[in-house]
């Protein structure tokens, strides 16, 4: 089992952090793909290691895809790369977790229309406006999709990602 995680500068870095490592304590590899690779920091300070650029990312190596939030997103959703694998995920029903500004990717891709969801607070116009049913909730789970509000929500969060992951 393989997991990708996707981000930039700026990252949330416990909604990037969190996922990261229990993931690698389920004993799941997990890659982190940035738009020019190399070294990413986050809102905190935290600095990580890109094991790629999202340009070289082939959707049929990974089983889950996770969107952190914090301001990285803004990166991310201009890349037209990263919209092409949450696309891909998305035409596979692969597991795809996205937290706070996260799902502003997948506004981008154009996945959410129709899609139960939410999202930090500051995004949920956006996430109406692109046809998701927003709900203010911990967590909301719409068949492949996982999304969450803050880090607050963190354990909710990862409780059921793992959960879509392990029936996947």
């Amino acid at each position: 089992m393989k997991a990708l995680i996707i981000s930039a500068d700026n990252f949330e870095d416990s909604e990037l952090l969190f996922p990261y490592y229990r993931l690698k304590e389920e004993g799941i590899e997990v890659e982190l793909a940035s738009p020019a690779g190399g070294s990413i920091r986050g809102k905190h300070g935290y600095e990580v290691q890109a094991d790629r650029e999202i340009a070289e990312i082939d959707p049929d190596d990974y089983d889950l895809l996770i969107l952190p939030g914090g301001k990285a997103p803004e990166a991310v959703r201009r890349e037209a790369a990263a919209l092409d694998v949450c696309r891909q995920f998305f035409a596979r029903n692969k597991p795809v977790a996205a937290i706070c500004h996260g799902p502003q990717t997948l506004i981008s891709a154009g996945l959410l229309k129709g899609r139960r969801a939410t999202c930090y607070r500051t995004v949920a116009d956006e996430l109406k406006g692109a046809g998701a049913l927003y709900e203010d909730s911990q967590v909301v789970v719409d068949g492949n999709l996982v999304t969450s509000r803050q880090p607050s929500d963190l354990p909710a969060f990862m409780r059921e990602m793992m959960r879509l992951l392990r029936k996947s």
